[in-house]
């Protein structure tokens, strides 16, 4: 039973995985063959269809990908409405300096890490842990945001859209797999499934 639960997991986690970067690799696709408006215009449609099937995979709506999904729509929009790229361009700083934002100002404001009511459901950690967790991802969204500034101020906009597959989306991952030494040390409670990690 163990097992077979570990085994559906981990299928979620590659269906959820496969979901948030479809549409990317379908605007990166897209773009790559009819330009950045048509890419964008696929980026739309495939956001509007990825997330509910988010919400049905999950059994809720998920926070972080329904805000990013509305910066593309509204960006996305503004984008092929005025035939102008830097709206679409700006979307990732925008929403890596809001999550940033947000995160940051919930320690420093409020004393909380607002980490732990988007993931207590899935960690159990202290409240140091969370606290270390949300400051982490606090700083690591403006490093985001300052990568995106950098490729699309810098690069052409075929690069720039290849740096949202090979460079911020990988990035991203290792970043979360670098926190399973805090995630181990600060788990609240037993049955840790960080114990067996590196």
């Amino acid at each position: 039973m163990t097992e077979k639960t570990e085994e559906q997991g981990g299928m979620r986690k590659l269906y959820a995985t496969a979901l948030e970067l479809g549409p990317l690799v379908l605007f990166f696709v897209a773009n790559g063959r009819w330009g950045i408006y048509w890419g964008t215009g696929i980026f739309i449609v495939a956001t509007s269809i990825a997330l509910p099937c988010y919400r049905m995979l999950e059994k809720r709506w998920p926070i972080m990908p329904m805000v990013g999904g509305f910066f593309v729509l509204v960006f996305g929009g503004l984008t092929i409405w005025l035939q102008d790229d830097t709206f679409i361009k700006l979307k990732p700083t925008i929403v890596n300096c809001l999550f940033g934002t947000i995160l940051g100002g919930g320690l420093l404001l409020f004393r909380r890490p607002l980490l732990k009511p988007l993931f207590g459901t899935a960690f159990r950690l202290t409240d140091e842990g969370w606290r270390k967790l949300t400051l982490r991802w606090t700083l690591f969204f403006f490093v985001l945001a300052a990568v995106n500034e950098v490729m699309w101020r810098g690069f052409p906009t075929d690069t720039w859209i290849a740096s949202k597959m090979f460079l911020s989306f990988p990035l991203t991952l290792v970043f979360a797999f670098l926190q399973v030494p805090l995630l181990k040390r600060y788990w609240d409670g037993p049955n840790n499934p960080f114990a067996k990690e590196g």
